[in-house]
Formats: structure tokens, C-alpha cells, sequence
């Protein structure tokens, strides 16, 4: 892409769909799994991104790069979605420069989930960026911002009650269960997936449930059966599924595969049954709510339960937003600092030269008798270092070489 600067903040996009216009439906037209994530690495250089990670949970799509404007990024994006580019476009949102920075960092606190302060995001972030570097589609810049993104959310997490009570729909779902099911302990549960949602409800199951009742199924046996050994659990092989959904009183489906894995054909003759649907797009067949005997939830349901810490998280939101706030700044400071990097180190150089001219050796020979301790290579860094600071503090014009030269010079006398 001509002209393209990745430091440069006026190149940094978001391009996103999230619950706030579109239900888990049309969500999950625009979820992306590992193998379009692949395709879009391919794809990049033709749209004029060089850095970008996209992030697909239940609650959102959201791709975040630099390139010339955020049609690249919803176009690269949308290459991969069974949505389409218009309708991303209509319901959808897009933010530049600081607004994007600023939006990411209130996603990664939770700030922007569809249940207040949802920490899961955390691990889904941290994720996207891993897969993407592997790729070599994260630079030193975007790291330097997902790092302080962590840095912030991690504060947050441990110093304000943001992420207390319900703060994720694996917990809601449990949450229901407990409130809606009765004699538990006798009930036989399914939990389809053991990605990071299901591992993270199957241990909510666990801790809060009192119930080790649970059949463990995944695509990869080898995970179910790890998750299974480590938690004193039962699993299953994919083959299996057909009796296991028969038998099952509570299905919990946190797959995210491309397609429907429960078809209400499955469930049609069965007993009476609550799922709970975790996956975007959906992974338990829509007609299946229709049947008399199936209780079916998803993830925008969960979402609307009455929850009890709502109010008390509300009100930790001010602190929240001081520590962004400062952690922004912080980066926005590293920002123009690095601005001035190509300055300070031709400068640099300039006097690294400058030692080793005769004029300059023969000068300080005769007029600088008296020799700091510092060696040369320490000398000019202590110029250079207070040079930072006066461009940082000072941000004024001027030459700067000038200067150096002279502070240089003075640390040769003491």
C-alpha cells in the first residue's frame, strides 16, 4: 500500500458487528473459525493490510489493523462471512486512530460485553493476537498496544469489582441451571466442546453445580478426555453424540462449528430437555426451539437474566475508566516518543562521530583537562536520554544538534 506508515495512528481501524444492532443470528453470519482466519492471512496483502487480528466471540466480530481506511479491513473480513459486506456495513461500526485504541481497551475490560465485565474476552484477545503474530500480522507497534490493553484490563480486574458476580454467559448458563433445575445431582449433563467456553462453564458446572454427572464430548476426543481425567468427569467419542444427546436431561453446546451439531431430528421423540446454545452461529438447529418438550437458550437470552451484581458492577465503571484512561495516555506517550526516534538516534550518531574527529580530540585535549568518569558511549547516552526527555516535556522546535553538542561537550568538565 503506498504511502502506509504502520506507526501511524490516523492508519489504525476497527471494523465490527456486535449485540448492540444484531442478535446472535445474524452474529453468527459473521463468526470466523480457524480456517477462514487462515484464508484471511492470504488474503491481506490484496487489501493493503500488513497488521491485523480479528476477534469472533459470541457477542461480536471485530478485525482490528492498520491499513488506508476501514473499508479494507470489513472487506477483508467479509471475504470469509456468510454475511454480507452491505449488511456488515449497515449494522455494523467502524472506528479510527484514538477512538479505535479507546474501543479496545473498553473491550478488553469487559466494558463493551453484552454482560457487564465478561473477563472471557480476556482470553479470546490474547488468542486472536497469538494466532496472528504466528502469522507475522503483529508488529512491535500493535504488540506494544495489545500489551498495554492487557496490562489495563488485568489492573482493572484486580483492583475494582467489575468482573464480580456473573460476568460471562458459561457462568449464566450455570447460574440458570441452578436456579431452574431441580434434584441436580440426578440429572445427567452433555457439554459439547472443550475450547475456553467449555472449559470454562464445564468448571462452573463443577464448582457450582455439586455434580459430577457430566459426559464430556469433543470434536478432538484426546481434549474431552484430558478435560474429563482432570476433573474426575466422563467422555465420550464424537460417535457417540446420537446416544448421548438421547440420554442427556441438560445439553450445554459451546462447539462453534460452521453448521448446526443438535438437529431437532435428533430431539424430535426424545424426553424433556433444557440446552443451553453457547456457540455463535448457532450450533443447536433454530426449529429445535419450537418442540413442546426442549427448553432452548442462547446466548442473548442469558444475557437478558435478571442478575443480581448488575448494579454493583455499574457502579465500578468510573474506576474503570480512570485506569484506561491513564493507561492510554501511557501509550500515546510511548507514541510520540517513538515519533521522535529517527531524531534521536541521527543525533546520536552525530556525536558518536564527533568523538572520533581529531578536531574534537585535540580540543578536549587542551580545554576539557578535566574528565568525567563516564566513558564516551555512556556520555553520549546521557545526552541523548535528557534530549527524550526535553522533546517529550518540551514538544518545541528547534535544533535539537545544536544543543547536544553542547551538553555533550559540557559533560566532558565537571
Amino acid at each position: 500500500m503506498l504511502g502506509y506508515k504502520p506507526t501511524d495512528l490516523s492508519t489504525f481501524f476497527i471494523a465490527g458487528i456486535n449485540y448492540k444492532k444484531a442478535d446472535a443470528n445474524l452474529r453468527g453470519q459473521y463468526a470466523i473459525n480457524g480456517e477462514q482466519y487462515a484464508t484471511l492471512f492470504s488474503l491481506a496483502p490484496q487489501y493493503g493490510v500488513r497488521e491485523f487480528f480479528v476477534l469472533s466471540t459470541c457477542n461480536r466480530t471485530e478485525i482490528y489493523g492498520f491499513a488506508e481506511n476501514a473499508s479494507c479491513l470489513s472487506e477483508l473480513l467479509c471475504t470469509q462471512t456468510l454475511g454480507s459486506r452491505s449488511t456488515f456495513t449497515e449494522m455494523g461500526y467502524h472506528k479510527k486512530g484514538h477512538k479505535a485504541i479507546e474501543h479496545l481497551f473498553n473491550v478488553a475490560a469487559g466494558l463493551d460485553s453484552q454482560i457487564l465485565g465478561d473477563y472471557e474476552i480476556v482470553g479470546q484477545i490474547k488468542k486472536a493476537v497469538k494466532y496472528s503474530k504466528e502469522q507475522h500480522f503483529i508488529g512491535p507497534y500493535m504488540e506494544r498496544l495489545v500489551n498495554a490493553v492487557l496490562q489495563s484490563s488485568k489492573l482493572i480486574r484486580t483492583t475494582t469489582a467489575l468482573s464480580g458476580g456473573t460476568v460471562s454467559v458459561s457462568f449464566a448458563a450455570v447460574q440458570y441451571i441452578k436456579e431452574k433445575v431441580t434434584d441436580i445431582p440426578n440429572k445427567n449433563i452433555l457439554l459439547l466442546g472443550t475450547g475456553k467456553i467449555g472449559r470454562n462453564t464445564c468448571k462452573n458446572l463443577v464448582d457450582y453445580l455439586g455434580t459430577k454427572n457430566i459426559t464430556l464430548i469433543n470434536r478432538t476426543e484426546g481434549k474431552a478426555a484430558t478435560l474429563a481425567t482432570e476433573l474426575g468427569l466422563n467422555y465420550a467419542s464424537i460417535d457417540e453424540l446420537p446416544k448421548y444427546i438421547n440420554d442427556a436431561d441438560i445439553i450445554l453446546v459451546a462447539t462453534n462449528a460452521a453448521e448446526p451439531v443438535i438437529l431437532s431430528a435428533h430431539i424430535a421423540d426424545s424426553s424433556d430437555k433444557l440446552i443451553i446454545d453457547l456457540s455463535i452461529p448457532y450450533n443447536v438447529e433454530k426449529s429445535a426451539q419450537h418442540l413442546p418438550h426442549i427448553t432452548l437458550l442462547n446466548v442473548d437470552d442469558l444475557s437478558k437474566i435478571k442478575d443480581e451484581t448488575l448494579q454493583q458492577r455499574k457502579a465500578e465503571i468510573p474506576k474503570a475508566k480512570v485506569i484506561i484512561t491513564n493507561h492510554i495516555n501511557e501509550f500515546l506517550d510511548w507514541h510520540e516518543m517513538r515519533k521522535n526516534v529517527p531524531v534521536l538516534k541521527a543525533v546520536k550518531h552525530k556525536l558518536q562521530a564527533m568523538h572520533a574527529c581529531n578536531l574534537y580530540i585535540n580540543y578536549s585535549a587542551t580545554q576539557l583537562p578535566r574528565v568525567v568518569s563516564l566513558n564516551p558511549d555512556e556520555r553520549i547516552q546521557k545526552v541523548i536520554n535528557g534530549m527524550a526527555i526535553k522533546m517529550r516535556h518540551q514538544n518545541q522546535r528547534g535544533c535539537y544538534y545544536i544543543e547536544a553538542i553542547n551538553e555533550y561537550i559540557a559533560t566532558g568538565t565537571n
